[in-house]
C-alpha cells in the first residue's frame, strides 16, 4: 500500500456503488409497482438492468485499463489507479447482481410493509408527475422542431469549443503535477571558482539574514563547502555532489502548513527577487530558491541538453541558450552545468636560489602542502571515543586565505626565515572539472525554473522552439532540437529538451494514446452489442462534453490541468457511458413494447433520471474528499465538474441525437407493436 494506492481506493468508492445503485433503484421501482411478489420483482428488476449494467461495467474497465500501459516515469507511479479500479469494478458488478437483490428483499420488505399501497402510489405519482412536466418542457419542443434541435446542439457545441479555448488560450495551464505545499525550501548558491570558504559563507549568511525575517520561516541551516544531508532534492538534482569552497546551500524550515496562509511555492516566489539581488551584488555566479519537487524526479523543470562534436562549441551554444532563457519572461534561476574553468596557481621553484639557501625542492613542496592541506603528526586516544582522533598541523585560516598569504610565508633555512616568494615564481592558470556525460556522450546542461505565474515548463519551450532553432553554431549547420531521445551521433549540434518537459510530454502523449485506444475499443464493444454503427456514436456523444465541466472547473478553482486531471477525463469516458446506455437500452425496450419514438424517449428520461442522478452524486461525493489534496485535486475536479456537466447534457443530448440519427432507421426495422407480455420470438 502507498499513497497512490489509497487514492485509487478513494477514487474507486465513487464508481463502485454505481452498479448497486442502478440495480437497487430498479428493484425499488418494481417493488413500488406491486405487480409481482417481491422475490420475483427483484429477479425481474435485476434482469431488466443486467445487460446495460454489464456493458457499462466493461465500458469503465475498457476506459481505465489502457492507462496501466503508460510508459516513462509516471507509468509505474499512476498504475495502481487503473489496475485496482478495474478489478474493483468487476467485483462490484458481481456484488450488485448477487448481494444487492438479496439485501433488497431482506430490508426493503420491512420498509414497504409499513407503507400503504396508496401512500406509495401517491409518492411515485408525485415524483413522476414532476419529471413528466420537466421532460415534456425539454424534450417535446426539441422533438417537434428541427431548428430548435440544431440550435440546442449548436449551443452545446459552442460550450465545448469555449472550454477547449480555455486550454488553448492558457487560461487553464497544463502541468505535470501541481505544486505541493512543502515544509521546507532551499537556497542554492554558487560563487565564482576559487572563492574562499569564508567569502562563500559571508554571502550565504547575508542571504540567510534576510530570509529569517520572513514570517513563515521557522529556522535555517547553512552548509558551505559540503552538501546538505541527503534528501529527495539532493538525489534528483544532484545537490549531494556539491562539495567545494565556492558552493553553499541554505536549508530553510517553514512553520507548519496549517499555521500559515501562504503555500511554500508562494513563499519561494516572494523571497526569490531579493535573494537574487543580494547574490548578484556579491558577485555570485548562480543562485536559486528551490523546493522539493512533488514529482517527477528531474534535474530541473526546464533542462536543455547540448550535444555536439566539439566541447568548446557546446559551451558556445549553451551560453546562447542561457541568454535566451534569461531574456524570456517567466523563466528564472538560469544556470549551466558544465566543466567550468577553475582558477589555479602554478608554483615554479627556482632551483638556483633553493640550493643557494641550502634547501631542497622537496622541503618547499612539503611546506606548502602542510600549510594548505595540513599534516597528521599523531593521534589522541581517549577512553570516551571509539576511534582515535588525528592531530593535524596546518596554518591558521587567516594566514592561508589568499595566494599572497601563502607567498609571504617564511621558509626556515640555515640563514634564517626566507619568504616563499623569493624562492618561487607564481603563474595563474586554469583547470577543468570532469566533463558531464549522459550515456557516455559529453553534454552541457542548461537548467532553468519557471515562476509561479507561468507554472509549467510546457509553454516556455513551445515559445522558445524557433529561437533555439535559429542559434548560430560553429559549424554553421544550426541546432536540431530533440524531444525524447538523445542523438545517436554528435556530428552536429543538438539540443535535447529534458526535465519536467519530457515527463509531461511522454505522460500526456501516452495518456492520449490510451484514451484513443479506449475510445476505439469502446466503439467496437458497443457495435458488437447493438449491431449498429450509428448507435455507438449516439451513446458516446457525451464523452467530449465532459470537457464542458472539466476545463471550466479547473478555471474556477484556479488549478492546473495535470496528469491526474487527464486520468479523471479518461475515467469519465467510461463512467458517463453508463448514463447513455441506461437511456438508450430503456428507450429500445419501450419501442419494442409498442410505444412511439417520442413516448419511448420521454419514458426513458423519466424512469432513468433517478439512477443517473444517484450515480452522479455518488461519484461527486466520492471525489470530494480528494479535492483538498494538492497532488490529486485535479482528479477530483475532473470527476466532480465533468460528471455534473456531462450528466445534465447527457439527459438531453443523447435523446435528441437518438431521435435525429437512429430513431427513424430503427423504427423501420423494429418488429410491430406487441403486448408487453409477448415473447420476443413471436415478433
Amino acid at each position: 500500500l502507498n499513497r497512490v494506492t489509497l487514492f485509487a481506493l478513494i477514487f474507486s468508492i465513487g464508481i463502485l456503488v454505481d452498479n448497486s445503485i442502478v440495480v437497487l433503484e430498479n428493484i425499488h421501482r418494481w417493488f413500488s409497482m406491486r405487480k409481482l411478489p417481491m422475490e420475483d420483482a427483484a429477479v425481474v428488476a435485476t434482469d431488466e438492468v443486467g445487460n446495460p449494467t454489464i456493458l457499462a461495467t466493461f465500458a469503465v474497465i475498457v476506459a481505465l485499463l489502457p492507462m496501466a500501459f503508460v510508459t516513462g516515469l509516471m507509468g509505474p507511479y499512476m498504475r495502481p489507479i487503473p489496475i485496482n479500479s478495474s478489478v474493483a469494478m468487476f467485483f462490484s458488478m458481481l456484488l450488485a447482481f448477487i448481494l444487492t437483490p438479496y439485501l433488497a428483499i431482506r430490508w426493503l420488505k420491512h420498509d414497504e410493509a409499513h407503507e400503504s399501497p396508496e401512500a406509495l402510489e401517491r409518492e411515485d405519482e408525485a415524483r413522476a408527475g414532476f419529471l413528466v412536466r420537466l421532460f415534456n418542457k425539454i424534450y417535446m419542443p426539441l422533438f417537434n422542431s428541427r431548428a430548435k434541435r440544431w440550435i440546442f446542439l449548436g449551443f452545446a457545441g459552442m460550450l465545448l469549443v469555449v472550454s477547449v479555448l480555455l486550454l488553448v488560450s492558457r487560461a487553464v495551464l497544463v502541468k505535470m503535477l501541481p505544486y505541493d505545499n512543502k515544509s521546507e525550501l532551499q537556497v542554492v548558491l554558487d560563487m565564482p571558482e576559487g572563492t574562499p570558504l569564508q567569502e562563500t559563507y559571508r554571502v550565504a549568511k547575508q542571504i540567510a539574514d534576510y530570509i529569517k525575517n520572513t514570517n513563515e520561516v521557522k529556522n535555517y541551516v547553512i552548509y558551505v563547502g559540503q552538501p546538505a544531508p541527503f534528501d529527495f532534492n539532493g538525489l534528483v538534482r544532484h545537490y549531494y555532489l556539491r562539495e567545494a569552497p565556492n558552493l553553499a546551500q541554505i536549508h530553510i524550515n517553514l512553520i507548519g502548513k496549517y499555521d500559515r496562509k501562504a503555500q511554500s511555492h508562494e513563499i519561494a516566489e516572494r523571497i526569490r527577487d531579493e535573494v537574487a539581488r543580494i547574490a548578484k551584488a556579491n558577485g555570485a555566479k548562480y543562485v536559486a530558491v528551490v523546493e522539493p519537487p512533488p514529482g517527477p524526479p528531474v534535474l530541473s523543470p526546464i533542462v536543455a541538453e547540448v550535444y555536439g562534436p566539439d566541447h568548446k562549441g557546446q559551451l558556445e551554444v549553451a551560453n546562447q541558450i542561457k541568454k535566451i532563457f534569461e531574456n524570456t519572461p517567466g523563466i528564472i534561476d538560469v544556470g549551466i552545468y558544465d566543466n567550468y574553468l577553475q582558477r589555479e596557481f602554478q608554483i615554479d621553484i627556482d632551483r638556483e636560489k633553493v640550493k643557494r639557501y641550502g634547501l631542497s625542492e622537496d622541503v618547499i613542496v612539503k611546506t606548502v602542502r602542510i600549510a594548505l592541506a595540513g599534516h597528521k603528526v599523531g593521534l589522541i586516544h581517549s577512553s570516551d571515543d571509539l576511534h582515535p582522533v588525528s592531530i593535524v598541523v596546518r596554518l591558521d585560516e587567516k594566514y592561508r586565505g589568499s595566494i599572497e598569504d601563502i607567498l609571504s610565508m617564511k621558509i626556515p633555512t640555515p640563514m634564517g626565515g626566507i619568504p616563499l616568494n623569493t624562492l618561487v615564481t607564481v603563474k595563474p592558470a586554469t583547470t577543468e572539472h570532469d566533463i558531464y556525460r549522459k550515456n557516455l556522450q559529453p553534454v552541457v546542461y542548461v537548467i532553468a525554473n519557471v515562476n509561479d505565474k507561468l507554472g509549467s515548463p510546457v509553454y516556455p519551450i513551445l515559445d522558445l522552439w524557433d529561437k533555439i532553432k535559429n542559434i548560430k553554431t560553429p559549424d554553421g549547420k544550426g541546432v536540431e532540437e530533440l524531444l525524447t531521445h538523445q542523438p545517436e551521433l554528435t556530428d552536429r549540434y543538438y539540443v535535447k529538451w529534458d526535465g519536467e518537459w519530457q515527463v509531461t510530454y511522454e505522460t500526456f502523449r501516452d495518456m492520449g494514446i490510451a484514451f484513443g485506444v479506449a475510445i476505439v475499443v469502446l466503439y467496437i464493444l458497443l457495435v458488437g452489442w447493438f449491431k449498429s454503427f450509428k448507435m455507438p456514436a449516439v451513446i458516446m456523444s457525451p464523452i467530449p462534453f465532459t470537457l464542458v465541466g472539466i476545463v471550466p472547473g479547473h478555471f474556477l478553482m484556479g488549478a492546473f490541468f495535470t496528469a491526474t486531471s487527464m486520468i479523471g477525463f479518461i475515467a469519465l469516458a467510461g463512467i458517463i457511458l453508463r448514463n447513455s446506455i441506461l437511456l438508450v437500452e430503456f428507450a429500445e425496450q419501450k419501442l419494442k413494447e409498442g410505444l412511439s419514438l417520442e413516448e419511448a424517449l420521454l419514458e426513458a428520461g423519466i424512469v432513468r433520471t433517478r439512477p443517473i442522478l444517484l450515480t452522479a452524486a455518488a461519484i461527486v461525493v466520492g471525489a470530494f474528499v480528494i479535492i483538498f489534496d494538492p497532488i490529486f485535486n485535479g482528479l477530483a475536479i475532473a470527476l466532480i465538474f465533468g460528471t455534473i456537466a456531462s450528466t445534465l447534457l447527457t439527459l438531453v443530448v443523447v435523446p435528441v441525437l437518438y431521435y435525429m440519427i437512429v430513431g427513424e432507421e430503427r423504427k423501420l426495422h423494429l418488429c410491430p407493436a406487441v403486448p408487453i407480455d409477448a415473447k420476443k420470438e413471436e415478433c
